[in-house]
C-alpha cells in the first residue's frame, strides 16, 4: 500500500516533531518544514497528499502560502489544513478566502487532526 504523503509547514520545532510522530504513528509519510518559502519548494517537487499549514511564518506566512498552491492548477487539487493558534473569526474566513479547506485551532485534539486528515485522504 501506497503510504500517503504529509508537508507540515511548522516553525515551531517542538510542535513539528510532535505532529510529525503523531503522523508517523499513524502510518502516513511526513515531511516537515519550517517556514513558507520551504513550503511551496517542496510542494512543488514532491506534491503531498495533504498538507498541514501554520499561518504564522517566518518570510512567507500561512495564508499566502495557501494562496499560491490553491491559484497554481498543478497544485490546487492538494487539501490545505490550516493548524495555527489564530482563532479569530477574521482569521478563519481569510483562511477559507485563500482557499484552505479546513481551519483547526491550538491548541488541538491529535484525535481530531488525524480525523480530519483522514477524512480528507479518503475523498
Amino acid at each position: 500500500m501506497n503510504k500517503k504523503k504529509i508537508l507540515i509547514v511548522e516553525d515551531e520545532e517542538s510542535l513539528l516533531k510532535l505532529e510529525s510522530i503523531l503522523l508517523i504513528s499513524k502510518g502516513f509519510e511526513v515531511k516537515g518544514v519550517p517556514n513558507g518559502k520551504a513550503a511551496l519548494e517542496s510542494v512543488a517537487e514532491e506534491q503531498p497528499d495533504l498538507i498541514l499549514l501554520d499561518i504564522m511564518l517566518p518570510e512567507i506566512d500561512g495564508f499566502e502560502v495557501c494562496r499560491r498552491i490553491k491559484s497554481d492548477p498543478a497544485t490546487r487539487h492538494i487539501p490545505v489544513i490550516m493548524l495555527t493558534a489564530k482563532k479569530s473569526r477574521e482569521d478563519m474566513v481569510r483562511g477559507e478566502k485563500v482557499g484552505a479547506d479546513w481551519y483547526i485551532t491550538k491548541p488541538f485534539k491529535s484525535a481530531m487532526v488525524i480525523e480530519t486528515i483522514q477524512r480528507f485522504l479518503a475523498k
